[in-house]
């Protein structure tokens, strides 16, 4: 495998755009707001105009920060998917976890209707959604853990995940054909996701998970790379295999649980981020890797947020159909041109 210090030029210049990016993320919006202002709410000093501090601290801020948090965290949490199942289309939503969060959410919102008296009580609020999606993932998760205690094929386990997803995706439909128009909106909106919501309680509370599975990902990189030998000459080098694939299901599991939790099922990113990292990398060593897909899918989140704002627009376009509509051309591109995928 290459040496990490190859890696430090790309390295650098990935940080250099992550910081353009991330301030271009906060120059942009529905209300204009002049270069040096910006800069001057960036650093605490005062503003032409009152209102622009509130704007740049209390709205561009914590959206920008959940960019880079959502971006990175699916991005790492995919990385980890596709070696441990040695699958190109793994992704953070393989396993049902996002599923899960999908039918906790749906429970909430939609669940009046279908129960009647027992969930009419639930008042549909941010915490409450946030609550019902991470105990939605947790259920799935808790499921995916006895199973894999039980189940020695990985790719056993992905099929099983697979069938999770299926079994909440119709448990959504049948409780959506009982849903009122209204409730049915609510949740098709929460479905669109969203990363602009956020205030700096619920940012912190976020950053807490992301931080620990980001931290169970690192520790992991030694087994991910001795992984993609495969199964039985890992063994062979004294790696416990149900141990490690325990720890990376559960990093998995905080980062794309908790994403889908505070921002909602957002697609693409953990699918196509590692793959357009290997493709501009050329390698598939995890030490190089994981900062790599770090730094790029917090660029990428930040550049399509930036787009969905529709800049000097009141409008704001919904962060998944961005995602899909410029990752999955650039993805067909580095594919046709590499004529491969590097795995």
């Amino acid at each position: 495998m290459p040496h990490t210090k190859t890696y430090k030029l790309p390295y650098i210049a990935l940080t250099l755009v992550l910081f353009l990016c991330f301030f271009a993320n906060i120059s942009l919006g529905s209300v204009s707001i002049p270069f040096q202002d910006i800069f001057n709410g960036l650093i605490g000093s005062s503003t032409a105009n009152e209102s622009w501090q509130h704007i740049i601290h209390e709205y561009r801020l914590p959206k920008a920060f959940t960019a880079i948090i959502v971006g990175s965290g699916l991005g790492v949490s995919g990385l980890l998917m596709q070696t441990l199942f040695r699958n190109p289309l793994a992704g953070p939503f393989v396993l049902g976890i996002t599923s899960g969060s999908s039918l906790g959410v749906a429970l909430v919102i939609m669940g009046a209707s279908f129960f009647g008296g027992a969930f009419a009580g639930i008042l549909v609020s941010k915490w409450s959604i946030v609550i019902a999606a991470s105990l939605g993932s947790f259920t799935v998760l808790l499921f995916v853990l006895v199973i894999s205690n039980k189940v020695r094929d990985t790719m056993a386990i992905l099929i099983i995940g697979l069938m999770f997803g299926s079994i909440t995706t119709a448990t959504v439909s049948v409780l959506s054909y009982f849903s009122s128009a209204e409730e049915l909106q609510q949740y098709i909106f929460w479905g669109f996701g969203s990363i602009g919501n956020l205030t700096w309680d619920e940012l912190f509370v976020f950053f807490i998970i992301y931080s620990i599975g980001i931290l169970m990902s690192l520790t992991s990189i030694k087994a991910l790379n001795t992984l993609l030998l495969g199964e039985n000459y890992a063994k062979s080098l004294g790696l416990n295999i149900k141990t490690s694939r325990l720890l990376i299901i559960i990093a998995t599991s905080l980062l794309a649980g908790t994403i889908t939790a505070f921002a909602g099922p957002i697609v693409f990113i953990g699918l196509a981020i590692p793959h357009m990292t290997r493709q501009i990398f050329n390698t598939s060593n995890h030490k190089v890797l994981l900062p790599a897909v770090f730094l790029f899918g917090a660029i990428v989140m930040l550049i399509c947020d930036s787009i969905a704002q529709l800049p000097s627009s009141d409008l704001t376009l919904p962060i998944n159909a961005i995602t899909s509509l410029i990752g999955a051309p650039v993805i067909i591109w580095l594919l046709v041109r590499k004529r491969k995928m590097i795995f």
